[in-house]
């Protein structure tokens, strides 16, 4: 069947050569698209992440989640790894940037593949994707409502994001998507429209949505935060998005 995918949990090599989980979904048939890579939320390898990685690949693309929490805590439920990850002072960037750059080089590879690959992020992974995008040659890249991308986080949250990125806004190295809800606080709006102002002034192509009645978390089906308007608009924008920059999959359609 043109649509079927086949997924499951695997293993990249990531930051420092280290061998680490991961989710992977991939058409059965080559499609000639690209990859996506999934960076999951602070609470972490679940399988809420998981059903996202599957979207990806029942629109035409392979997509991977590398477990950031894997070093941490390995084969321990997603709560206890992220717990453990978060008293060990968060992901380090750097391990970030190298687990991510790990995945897209597995993505590369899928038989079919054209080559491009895309990042996106939920809350600290969409900061990550940014960090990702400043930090790696990616053909796209989505922040879905990343906390503290420009601000600077408060002690209690360095956890989840170890500095400000805006030392490396102007490294941008691909167009950014960023979905954004207006009751939000982290980011709240007005660090959503500074964060607009500054890739403009750096000249980088990105296109940024705000969703009224929708706070942090919106896409999030199993929390309270889900509102179903803005997760519905802003899957049908990051579709639209990813067909643009990672190219359409041939003879799959829309799910």
């Amino acid at each position: 069947m043109a649509d079927a995918f086949s997924s499951g949990t695997t293993t990249v090599i990531g930051h420092g050569g280290d061998e680490i989980e991961a989710y992977a979904a991939t058409p059965v048939e080559p499609t000639g698209a690209g990859g996506m890579v999934v960076i999951h939320h602070m609470p972490g390898f679940d399988e809420a992440t998981k059903e996202i990685t599957r979207r990806f690949a029942s629109w035409g693309y392979a997509a991977i989640c590398p477990n950031l929490h894997h070093r941490d805590a390995p084969g321990a439920a997603p709560d206890d790894a992220a717990a453990t990850n978060r008293a060990n002072g968060g992901v380090p960037d750097a391990r970030l940037v190298g687990d991510v750059a790990g995945a897209a080089d597995r993505l590369r590879s899928v038989p079919g593949s054209n080559g491009r690959v895309g990042v996106i992020g939920f809350c600290s992974g969409g900061r990550q994707s940014v960090l990702a995008a400043c930090s790696l040659d990616l053909d796209a890249a989505v922040d879905c409502y990343g906390a503290f991308v420009l601000a600077d986080p408060p002690p209690e949250r360095a956890a989840i994001a170890p500095g400000s990125l805006r030392p490396i806004l102007g490294d941008l190295s691909c167009p950014l998507l960023g979905l954004f809800g207006a009751e939000d606080s982290f980011p709240g709006p007005a660090e959503v429209a500074e964060l607009d102002a500054v890739l403009t002034a750096a000249g980088k192509e990105h296109t940024f949505h705000t969703f009224d009645e929708a706070g942090h978390g919106f896409f999030a089906v199993n929390r309270p935060s889900y509102r179903v308007v803005a997760a519905t608009d802003g899957w049908e924008l990051v579709h639209d998005f990813l067909a643009q920059h990672l190219g359409v999959p041939n003879g799959w359609g829309r799910s």
